[in-house]
């Protein structure tokens, strides 16, 4: 790949143990993309131990192919993010368009989707991927969640102030 001079490497969950491949690209000095499907907690420890955790975007997936909504495990994300100190993303493989979105709500700084032309396709990934008009629904979504999360200070908003003026009985606290 460093022969295409690549902005960064991606790291597939297949590829987390490989502490060779790990090393190799630690040495480029690029930012480093982490998939972590099918790892336990002291494998994902064990590669990012060999990489740099300043250059490192960890991202949560589950390598099931297409994945159950009840083994993705959202949750997880908080717990990548707080054990490593990283920014985590979500790699879905699902074929459900709302889990991105949930996963933006929840902290996913990225979200990673297979994507094909058409799921009839042949070969193992285009089942598990979506399509145009689903990508589309994704972002969207993304976007909805995204202005929707808000900042976390509760305050009466200007367009709250009619209802306020309107129903608010006692001004008394």
């Amino acid at each position: 790949m460093e022969q295409f001079n690549v902005p960064c490497h991606k790291i597939a969950a297949a590829s987390l143990t490989d502490a060779g491949l790990l090393e190799k690209i630690r040495a480029t000095g690029k930012s480093v993309i982490l998939s972590t499907g099918m790892s336990e907690l002291s494998e994902i420890d064990k590669a990012v131990a060999l990489l740099d955790k300043e250059k490192l975007l960890i991202m949560h997936c589950v390598s099931q192919y297409p994945a159950d909504p009840e083994n993705i495990n959202l949750r997880a994300m908080r717990t990548l993010r707080e054990r490593y100190g990283t920014p985590v993303g979500y790699s879905g493989h699902e074929l459900d368009l709302s889990t991105s979105a949930a996963a933006v709500a929840l902290g996913a700084c990225a979200v990673e989707r297979h994507f094909t032309l058409d799921r009839k396709m042949w070969g193992s990934d285009h089942k598990a991927s979506i399509e145009p008009s689903e990508m589309e629904t994704v972002i969207s979504n993304i976007r909805i969640i995204e202005k929707a999360m808000g900042d976390p200070a509760p305050r009466c908003l200007s367009v709250e102030e009619p209802v306020k003026a309107k129903l608010r009985r006692v001004d008394s606290i």
